[in-house]
């Protein structure tokens, strides 16, 4: 692309300026990319620098230490009782025995562990019954439950060695401070602590231990999910044990060998839409409800309250009665086509297919989500439109700015500046818009050339929708769902990266301070 000088671009046509800003900006996206797995990669190196700073510090530890941090390699807590450091000692202590019992009794995590290669050995099967004379089911071996906790297995192991580590370094702090003959910490010292230089760190702890546990571990295990053959034929437990398949799941999805092409198609075309319908259901709903907010906020205009009174009433109706019932108006015997029918604009059509053909299905779809979304922009506008300096366009005035200058050059830079971030955020929600889309049409209507896919495709089913059809439907194939959520998961993630570094707000935040 060629480089222009600030003044060769002042002199180039609003047109050409404008197809520079557009190449500029795709041009921008491979850069962003590639400055993205730039940072991977110097993370990467960082990380494994530092694991290499703490192994050889804890080598140095183990051989400079005197014979109470030595033991305390072995039984946690040991150097800061022998310390006078009690309470940490106990508590170091109390995690090691919890540990080792949950690691040795008979169903612990030595258990999980050695089934987690073969997530089960014996599925469930016929046992007489004495009792009733006849051979009952027995069951037995739990792929669920064996995979679940053998994650949960995992993630203590890795909690123990982070415990560890912190004890090691804990007892080499301990020596040295004796060593140049100041005082340890007492318990009471670690308490006071606790509820006031630290208690930032007291209170994030039960945060943090429930991110891990409900957020974390389940994503750790969804994404397991997706390298086995879980599905209603193989539920781990009542029927079938499921087990591992390696990529066969994810080459399927792709396309990456014989057979697989349908679901690949689907992917795509199903992927394809969803951007699509992200991109107008976020800048409609945005521009549409920045343009009510103005119209709202003119001065002259009586009402201002009950205007947005009556806006704000779509945000207080639960979507779930509201989208159930345009869906109820806009079908092929609905309110909609029976009024167009009476008043003659039909001229013998039976109906118009608001939701039961492809294209006018995808617009109804998008033209409705505006009258969901308009209210929520307006009030974020109405609130930064009142924040913009009046003085700003007092001045533009004077220059002879028309009003679509003011809007270009004032009001929607200001906006983007402020709003990019909840662009963003709006973006990667719709993405994963279940409601109106499921409220509306449950993803219909089918789509033909998908149907041999799972989930009972439709032509406005997005790739949550059709996650959720492919977990609730007869085969209930959770490996493909567990496939599906991870694609997602990278295409918003690469989206939501290389938009973030390239938004106003971040780049030049100094531009509006």
């Amino acid at each position: 692309m060629k480089q222009y000088t600030d003044l060769e671009y002042l002199k180039l046509s609003k047109f050409r300026r404008g197809l520079h800003k557009l190449a500029a900006f795709f041009l921008s996206i491979p850069r962003a990319i590639a400055g993205l797995f730039v940072k991977i990669g110097l993370f990467l190196k960082n990380a494994a620098l530092a694991v290499g700073r703490e192994i050889k510090d804890i080598f140095l530890t183990f051989k400079n230490g005197d014979w109470k941090t030595r033991l305390s390699f072995f039984i946690m807590g040991f150097g800061n009782l022998s310390r006078g450091q009690i309470l940490r000692g106990v508590l170091f202590l109390l995690f090691q025995a919890v540990f080792i019992f949950f690691m040795v009794k008979p169903t612990g995590g030595l258990y999980w562990l050695s089934m987690l290669p073969s997530l089960g050995k014996e599925g469930p099967g016929k046992a007489y019954d004495p009792v009733y004379d006849t051979y009952v089911t027995a069951f037995n071996d739990n792929s669920f439950q064996i995979l679940l906790y053998g994650v949960l297995t995992i993630f203590f192991i890795i909690a123990c060695v982070i415990t560890w580590r912190i004890n090691v370094r804990q007892n080499k702090l301990a020596q040295q401070i004796l060593d140049s003959g100041k005082p340890l910490k007492s318990g009471k010292d670690d308490l006071r602590s606790m509820v006031d230089d630290n208690f930032h760190k007291t209170l994030l702890a039960l945060p943090l231990a429930g991110i891990l546990i409900f957020t974390v571990m389940p994503i750790v295990f969804m994404i397991l999910v997706a390298f086995t053959n879980y599905d209603g034929a193989h539920d781990g437990y009542t029927n079938a044990l499921f087990t591992w398949v390696g990529l066969e799941n994810i080459n399927t999805m792709l396309g990456i060998g014989a057979g697989s092409k349908v679901y690949a198609a689907t992917f795509g075309e199903i992927l394809l839409w969803t951007l699509m319908w992200a991109f107008f259901a976020t800048f409609t709903n945005y521009f549409l409800g920045m343009l009510v907010a103005m119209m709202i906020n003119k001065k002259g205009i009586q009402f201002k309250k009950g205007w947005r009174t009556i806006l704000v009433m779509t945000i207080a109706i639960p979507q779930f009665i509201s989208l159930l019932y345009v869906s109820k108006m806009f079908a092929q015997n609905g309110m909609v086509n029976q009024f167009l029918q009476s008043i003659g604009v039909l001229k013998g059509l039976n109906y118009i297919p608001f939701l039961s053909k492809e294209w006018p299905a995808r617009i109804s779809v998008i033209l409705i989500n505006i009258w969901i979304g308009i209210p929520y922009v307006m009030l974020i506008a109405t609130g930064i439109l009142m924040n913009i300096p009046q003085d700003l366009y007092e001045s533009a005035k004077i220059d002879g700015a028309s009003g679509w200058k003011q809007y270009t050059k004032i009001t929607l830079p200001y906006m983007l500046f402020i709003t990019g971030p909840y662009l963003l955020t709006t973006f990667t929600s719709n993405m994963n818009n279940f409601n109106v889309i499921y409220l509306l049409t449950s993803g219909g209507p089918p789509n033909p050339t998908a149907s041999s896919a799972a989930g009972s495709v439709g032509f406005t089913d997005l790739l949550i929708t059709w996650l959720f059809k492919i977990t609730t439907g007869a085969e209930s194939q959770y490996y493909f769902a567990s496939v599906i959520g991870i694609l997602v998961f990278i295409v918003v993630a690469i989206i939501s990266l290389v938009v973030y570094n390239l938004l106003p707000s971040v780049k030049n935040e100094e531009d509006f301070q």
